[in-house]
């Protein structure tokens, strides 16, 4: 028998953690349910899995879900029948959109009561089958080993994402003869020699070519060799929506960041390119600016590991399946270009430059760019930032400088609720770095109970809040199109530090950049949970304009 394979009489719950101990999972996040019990049990005799146990279930499979992305590794969730899997699903919907590897076990009625209404019973096949990669019920406890496995080979390979496993009570506690197979191996394909040098010819051909680089890039680990390849044919890269520190920003080759409200020089960038190389992106709607950026007189080649992803949003002149780590490899092995686009290059990077050149108010109130500014200035070089949906983060995209890469964990799906626990599962996988998310007051006070959780693990992160007590996103759309005419979008007043304060994390209130500098490097230097608060003008509605300017358009 070959040291890999297993097999032996066990309860079903016992074999969905001797997969998970096959699969090298060290972390598990739930929020605990009757329907599972015999599997939290396993857990507590098995010490090599810690156990996260989360306040919500929405801050629990964010967690997952920011684990996996600083990891590597699937992200592992648990939650009980209908009502805990409805409330996890905003992480499931969050793993599918950003491509992050998740496992999700969701405990099940008995398997005599489906099908009948049974107590918090819902479909979860069905129910989930819409964002995930695969949903699955076990109905025979000897098909744990077979299933589980199969959810962990789905969720981590080709484009990467979540997969639901149902788990009803009874099959749980039934023991059967169980066959255990080895871990997952994730296939790495590689281009062929004929693509290869179809992919050269269109370079060689090019006037001004451009890299857009995506989470492909990220989940290979082939940062490295995608600088590597850039520097060696003087290619100039964009990162797709929120994958920022998949290229260093301050290299000359980098020109910008394609997201929400992107600077229009930096767009002119995309629309002057005549071959366009997405590398690992799908080519989102933010990405594309609502797909509106790439045109038909462009050569498009792209190159991505699932081939569904290929065509999906523009039909590509070349595409490639392959892992991008292997595809680089083997590009790198090419030839260099000889470019006769640097002055092309210089501009383009300069446009960049004066799109993220910040002005510094000398303010006596403390400022989003003041803030920004700090961050870049204090924060070690190996910081990693998360961030929550909202305006907020658009000084962020538009400002603060990536430099290194897995240093940025943010939402493609736009969720909020998703910057603070994210941060908690990026601190768990990468306890030696330091950890800040950045809020708004809307989006923190949706998943405000897992402070509690990071007091209770003894997670130490930094969470700033900015608080200009209303939904600052939905207003500026409200604004544009509706102006003066405020409806559900402003929030009341909320005390974060003191709630803070409350759960026995550090809280601190600043309202000027003086105060901000100092509570920053106390936290950075500190081992507690931090909350800082900022108040922000409302009408410094976004980095580029203000409710006033808006109402006057």
């Amino acid at each position: 028998m070959k040291p890999s394979n297993q097999s032996a009489l066990m309860t079903g719950a016992k074999g969905v953690v001797t997969c998970l101990k096959i699969e090298g999972i060290t972390k598990v996040f739930c929020v605990p349910g009757e329907s599972y019990l015999p599997v939290l049990d396993e857990i507590y005799e098995e010490p090599s899995i810690d156990l996260i146990s989360a306040r919500h279930e929405g801050g629990a499979s964010f967690m997952a879900e920011g684990y996996a992305k600083a990891s590597g590794k699937p992200g592992v969730v648990m939650a009980t029948r209908g009502v805990g899997a409805a409330n996890l699903s905003i992480g499931v919907h969050t793993a599918y959109q950003d491509s992050t590897p998740m496992v999700v076990f969701l405990g099940q009625v008995d398997s005599k009561f489906l099908g009948r209404e049974g107590f918090q019973e819902v479909d979860l096949v069905q129910f989930f089958k819409p964002i995930t990669k695969w949903a699955v019920e076990i109905n025979q406890a000897d098909r744990v080993p077979e299933l589980i496995q199969r959810a962990f080979r789905i969720a981590q390979t080709g484009r990467p994402g979540p997969v639901v496993v149902s788990l009803p009570e009874d099959m749980l506690r039934t023991k059967k003869n169980m066959q255990f197979g080895p871990p997952v191996m994730k296939p790495k394909p590689a281009p062929s020699p004929k693509e290869t040098e179809a992919f050269m010819e269109y370079l060689q051909q090019s006037k001004k070519p451009l890299i857009i680089a995506g989470g492909g890039v990220k989940h290979a680990g082939a940062e490295e060799k995608l600088l590597a390849f850039a520097e060696k044919n003087k290619l100039p890269v964009l990162s797709a929506f929120r994958r920022q520190d998949v290229f260093p920003n301050d290299h000359p080759l980098y020109v910008g960041h394609l997201g929400l409200g992107t600077n229009p020089r930096v767009l002119e960038t995309v629309r002057q390119a005549d071959v366009i190389m997405a590398f690992g992106t799908r080519l989102s709607e933010v990405t594309t600016q609502d797909y509106s950026i790439i045109s038909p007189a462009q050569t498009l080649v792209h190159i991505d590991i699932t081939p569904s992803v290929l065509g999906k949003s523009f039909a590509p002149d070349l595409g490639i399946v392959a892992d991008l780590k292997e595809a680089l490899h083997s590009l790198l092995q090419q030839q260099e270009t000889n470019p006769g686009w640097v002055d092309w290059i210089r501009e383009r990077r300069q446009c960049y430059e004066a799109a993220t050149h910040m002005q510094l108010d000398n303010s006596t109130t403390i400022t989003n760019n003041q803030v920004i500014t700090c961050m870049q200035e204090l924060l070690p070089a190996n910081t990693v930032i998360t961030n929550d949906a909202g305006n907020f983060a658009g000084w962020l995209h538009s400002y603060y400088q990536f430099k290194y890469k897995q240093t940025y964990v943010g939402p493609t799906s736009g969720a909020m609720g998703y910057g603070m626990p994210a941060a908690l599962g990026v601190k768990l996988a990468c306890p030696e770095k330091t950890v800040v998310s950045l809020s708004g007051d809307g989006g923190f006070m949706m998943t405000i109970q897992e402070l509690e959780t990071a007091v209770r693990y003894h997670i130490p992160i930094i969470s700033i809040v900015f608080n200009n007590q209303m939904y600052g996103t939905i207003r500026m759309h409200q604004e544009i199109h509706f102006p003066r005419r405020v409806s559900g979008t402003d929030l009341g007043s909320v005390q974060f530090s003191q709630i803070a304060k409350s759960v026995e994390a550090d809280g601190f209130f600043v309202n000027s950049i003086k105060d901000f500098k100092y509570v920053l490097s106390k936290a950075v230097k500190n081992d507690r949970p931090t909350v800082i608060e900022v108040p922000m003008d409302q009408n410094q509605i976004s980095a580029k304009r203000s409710i006033e300017d808006l109402r006057k358009h």
